[in-house]
């Protein structure tokens, strides 16, 4: 495989983003998503750290395995396997650790979203144990503005998306690259994944953004 130099690429700095709750934890971990795979003709998130070093990947080739996203380090290797649920009459995902096929760490089901009640925080999506039978991370927020939260079963704010602006002022970078904010004592593999199920879930269905998982 081609090796990958992601300090070359002019990375925007961090910046405040559609949250105005104030300047990130400085004990908080900030990532850089780019929705983009760095390999030729794939599609996917390369993820970097504050300092420019490749800490995630996701490379979905076209000839590969379909039905499975991996979510990989910066060397390759399966960190965690989201598998769309089959047979289901909800709107689920599987989460497996490495590239296992059995007992799933995580299920993570999509909101049905009901018109006729207005809340000011959308729910998107609830992440469950299958070991524990309960609602262990919700996500709420807008993905199409990347601008969500995820809280754990207390209701504390675990890790959010938000959206990235160059340093000078009115210049903005879409909604291909934002920031991901994890907070102390969180796993910073689980927000990701996180982030790559909103995208299977309320990501764009055009051709020239093909889903990273097909039925």
């Amino acid at each position: 495989m081609t090796k990958v130099y992601p300090k070359a690429l002019p990375l925007p700095k961090p910046s405040d983003g559609c949250i105005k709750a104030g300047a990130d934890d400085s004990s908080s971990r900030v990532l850089t998503v780019w929705r983009k795979s760095l390999l030729f003709n794939c599609d996917g998130f390369t993820v970097f750290d504050a300092d420019g070093n490749l800490v995630y990947r996701v490379d979905n080739y076209m000839s590969g395995n379909k039905g499975e996203i991996f979510l990989m380090d910066a060397s390759g290797t399966s960190l965690l396997t989201i598998r769309r649920k089959k047979l289901s009459l909800t709107d689920s995902w599987l989460v497996f650790d490495g590239e296992t096929a059995d007992n799933p760490r995580f299920v993570a089901t999509k909101n049905v979203v009901n018109l006729l009640k207005s809340k000011s925080k959308r729910l998107l999506a609830h992440v469950t144990s299958p070991r524990k039978n309960t609602a262990v991370y919700e996500i709420e927020g807008s993905y199409s503005q990347r601008c969500c939260a995820v809280y754990d079963e207390k209701r504390r704010r675990v890790a959010e998306m938000k959206q990235k602006e160059a340093s000078v002022k009115g210049v903005a970078f879409g909604t291909d690259i934002f920031r991901l904010v994890v907070q102390p004592g969180f796993d910073a593999t689980v927000a990701m994944a996180i982030v790559i199920l909103l995208d299977q879930m309320f990501g764009s269905s055009t051709s020239t953004r093909r889903r990273l998982l097909t039925n």
